[in-house]
């Protein structure tokens, strides 16, 4: 088994990552929850899939647990949905010595996460990823949110599980697009380490060699992600690496109302700030070539129309990235080498090359 231990000011927790682990949730659970309430949160298109084989092993380890689901998709991301759930908690008499464990993908996690945040002011909380996207990003790191209209994450809260299992075995039920738009974090992250993960970046060439290679990839990019987040919680300095690919990504994800994956955006707008950067002379010669070279590989996509509408350069003043007149974009100078540049409001538009109205 690969453990992934986070240690932050005021709280410890491990990522434990093998195949598997979901038969043993609730061993694994019960190593750090004594015996309580719980409610198993996944959505529709999950739900069918894990929910019962976990719920059993729960019931099994002594939890007395209620399986909720919602609506799967993005849409599902919403107050509306928080607030079905937290009146699902308050009905079946949960109080704060009881949990919630999210089961499912990024949608489920922050959702998950958000209503273990507010409800009570904080009951319990433990994550099961079963995206690529959610095992190597949102299940670690403490990021809560649900979107308001087409705002992405803009209400939410930094809550840290008291647990992640992450059991690559659930990568085998996804689609071939929901498996490789995970890879586009992972790509991002690995752009930024370099070295070794980068060199086995270098041998990924279809969607099959990603599952081949998921324990490492997954172990490599929460190790990453860990270190920042330890360093800094609640994105004040180098947190922000992560934003890489991001402030552009964001965009053109909110702009394709849903055609987009958030991984595919990711890609995206990695692409277009290198090649900013590249262009104006503060990256490597030819590495935004690289980047897409990698991206491409696996089917992911590296360039969109929309970042030519006006309505792109809106949603970047909008971000919640712009702060007190500036914007902070992270980009690379070569592989292995990431830097945070800060932009006035003034210039975003024309150093982004977006149109304005």
């Amino acid at each position: 088994m690969k453990t992934v231990d986070v240690k932050l000011t005021n709280k410890n927790y491990l990522v434990k990552i093998e195949a598997g682990l979901l038969q043993q949730a609730g061993q694994l659970v019960a190593d750090v929850w004594s015996p309580r309430k719980i409610a198993l949160v996944s959505d529709s298109n999950v739900a069918p899939l894990y929910q019962k084989q976990v719920a059993d092993s729960l019931t099994q380890a002594g939890f007395q647990v209620f399986c909720y689901d919602f609506p799967a998709g993005e849409a599902s991301k919403s107050l509306t949905v928080l607030g079905d759930l937290a009146r699902q908690l308050a009905a079946d008499a949960f109080n704060r010595d009881d949990g919630v464990i999210a089961l499912g993908g990024g949608v489920t996690g922050d959702l998950t996460g958000l209503l273990a945040a507010t409800y009570m002011r904080g009951i319990r909380f433990i994550q099961m990823p079963t995206s690529l996207l959610a095992q190597v990003d949102s299940s670690v790191g403490g990021k809560t949110a649900v979107d308001l209209d087409s705002i992405k994450n803009i209400i939410g809260a930094f809550y840290e599980p008291d647990l992640v299992i992450i059991d690559p075995e659930t990568l085998q039920t996804l689609k071939q697009r929901d498996l490789v738009e995970g890879y586009g974090e992972i790509a991002k992250t690995a752009a930024m380490v370099g070295g070794d993960f980068w060199s086995l970046i270098e041998t990924i060439n279809s969607p099959a060699d990603i599952m081949t290679h998921a324990t490492e990839l997954s172990a490599r990019s929460i190790q990453f992600k860990a270190d920042i987040v330890m360093g800094d919680e609640k994105e004040s300095g180098q947190r922000q690496l992560l934003n890489f690919g991001h402030t552009l990504g964001h965009a053109v994800e909110a702009l394709a109302e849903g055609g987009l994956r958030h991984g595919e955006a990711v890609s995206i707008g990695m692409v277009a700030i290198m090649q900013i950067f590249e262009n104006n002379g503060d990256a490597q010669a030819g590495i935004t070539d690289t980047l897409r070279d990698r991206l491409q590989a696996v089917g992911l996509p590296i360039t969109s129309p929309l970042l030519k509408s006006p309505a792109a350069l809106d949603k970047v003043k909008n971000d919640k990235k712009n702060r007190h007149g500036h914007l902070n974009l992270v980009y690379i100078t070569k592989i292995g080498d990431p830097q945070i540049v800060s932009i006035p409001s003034t210039q975003i538009a024309s150093f982004l090359k977006l149109s304005e109205d």
